[in-house]
């Protein structure tokens, strides 16, 4: 019997790993130049997290969790998304009594039981940043220059900002009742007629034709914001100007969650087809109540580091990684073996990067492993170099070969790598 992962779970192997890897790198510099904080959370929660923070309504927690229930009785979910979490653990490590915004940023799987196609995973993989505490139109912006910045060093182009405002509670609901009006006259299957009454504006999120034909000339909240909810908007995209992103408005963006507020953004890359979405947020000023904490604003976003990958190949962008390996030793003979063991452990001591022949391969054999290492040197040591306390060192690019003396070779190649 051959075991494989279970149907729509993302793995990366190398070398294709090695890019995912330098992905996560180039965020945890951009966000560590913010002032974000690393937060690593539970990747299980109590259910009713998600059920109260995510919202009921949303495909999220009716259709796509995975929920089960422990040897204790308790129901538990593999998370769906990172927000409602980091908000529970900020509350209940009490990060909130201290400087505001709390500014967090984790990355890791999360799960959701969706039909699998490209850049839609069963699990798959989310970079994400938070900033709790604060209602202040800069940090929306902040938050969403940091995400722009980190597209553009990985070499994006096509990537775009959509940008929309979902209101707060004085003028969404005045929207949703009219929203509700327009909806009940459309013929709708039943289960989208009773999320009409739950949560009208995910039906606006449904991506499905023949419900987005009907729902054309649906009322848009842009139409019914407040004077607050108008000015703080209005800021938004004047900082955005500022810091010159550019921004395209789009009316029906409402995303997939319920704890949305105000500003709302999508990042969209058009390469990537029906899957176009390659990251998104926006402000959840009603999330920490709504899961039993106090008051406290927030806003955040989720990058899919999946879709980042497929977005990187459509455009043809090559990242370079760091080499796996550098250098590459081939011991001839037993001592030889012995002796390149410790060289190598010294040389991965002095910060370079080296990998060996095991298994007492002839030269032949061990050359075609320092190839397909991708090492620039080989390091070759037979009986005669012992006795002459040296290494042959050969560079694969140009099969040019020279002694080092053993005691050296560190600072040898040290000074060809640099």
């Amino acid at each position: 019997m051959s075991f494989q992962a279970p149907k729509g779970v993302k793995e990366y192997i190398p070398p294709q790993a090695e890019v995912y890897q330098a992905i996560r790198r180039r965020f945890a510099e951009a966000v560590g130049r913010a002032g974000y904080g690393y937060l690593e959370t539970a990747v299980f929660e109590d259910t009713q997290l998600f059920a109260r923070g995510v919202g009921e309504s949303t495909d999220v927690v009716s259709k796509e969790m995975y929920t089960f229930t422990d040897r204790g009785g308790r129901s538990l979910t593999l998370r769906p998304e990172f927000t409602a979490g980091v908000v529970r653990a900020v509350l209940e490590y009490g990060l909130h009594r201290g400087q505001l915004p709390v500014k967090v940023w984790t990355e890791g799987p999360v799960f959701r039981a969706e039909a699998p196609q490209e850049g839609r995973y069963r699990q798959f993989y989310q970079l994400d940043l938070e900033a709790i505490g604060s209602e202040d139109p800069a940090v929306d912006v902040e938050t969403i220059a940091v995400a722009w910045g980190w597209y553009a060093s990985l070499g994006l182009t096509r990537v775009r900002l959509l940008l929309n405002s979902l209101g707060c509670r004085e003028c969404r609901p005045i929207y949703r009742a009219r929203l509700q009006e327009f909806l009940r006259g459309l013929d709708l299957d039943e289960a989208t007629r009773a999320r009409i009454e739950i949560n009208p504006l995910r039906v606006l999120d449904d991506k499905r034709p023949e419900v987005q034909r009907q729902v054309e000339n649906a009322p848009l909240i842009g139409d019914h914001l407040c004077a607050g909810c108008k000015s703080y908007h209005d800021r938004v995209r004047e900082l955005l100007g500022d810091l010159s992103i550019p921004w395209e408005d789009s009316p029906r963006l409402v995303r997939g969650l319920d704890y949305y507020t105000r500003t709302a953004f999508e990042f969209d890359h058009p390469l990537l087809g029906a899957q176009s979405g390659i990251g998104g947020g926006g402000r959840y000023d009603g999330l920490s109540e709504a899961i039993g904490g106090p008051a406290l604003p927030g806003i955040g976003f989720g990058l899919g580091l999946d879709r980042t990958m497929i977005a990187l190949a459509r455009e043809g962008v090559e990242l370079t990684v760091p080499p796996r390996c550098q250098v590459y030793g081939v011991p001839l003979g037993e001592d030889a073996a012995r002796r390149m063991f410790s060289l190598v452990a010294g040389l991965r001591a002095e910060g370079i990067a080296a990998d060996m022949a095991y298994g007492g391969k002839g030269l032949k054999g061990a050359m075609k492993g320092a190839d397909r290492s991708g090492a620039r040197f080989a390091l070759i040591l037979g009986e005669r170099d012992l006795q002459a306390h040296a290494v042959q060192l050969k560079d694969l690019t140009t099969a040019e070969q020279t002694e080092v003396p053993l005691a050296q070779v560190a600072d040898v190649l040290k000074g060809k790598l640099s």
